[in-house]
């Protein structure tokens, strides 16, 4: 009984991971804003203007996180193109 429970709350959980779809450079703010299910321009700025204002905090927290959060690998690449053949 207990186990059941215990599935269902892990089951809802969101895993922070590096977002492999919507990056700009490691995919470190699209992650995080899928995990709080905010808009991922929002964070960017707010790291750009803690990286400014907080003399390189924020590039120093970025690097971090690239380094530390593993990358998404269940998603499918948005940009890549489709293996269907094009007629014209």
């Amino acid at each position: 009984m207990t186990n059941n429970v215990l599935n269902g709350t892990t089951d809802r959980v969101k895993k922070l991971r590096r977002s492999r779809g919507d990056r700009m450079l490691g995919g470190v703010c699209g992650g995080a804003a899928k995990a709080l299910g905010v808009d991922a321009a929002l964070l960017r700025i707010g790291l750009v203007a803690a990286t400014l204002l907080g003399f390189g905090t924020g590039a120093v927290l970025y690097v971090a996180c690239w380094v530390l959060i593993p990358e998404e690998t269940s998603t499918p690449d948005l940009y890549q193109p489709q293996d269907t053949p094009q007629t014209f």
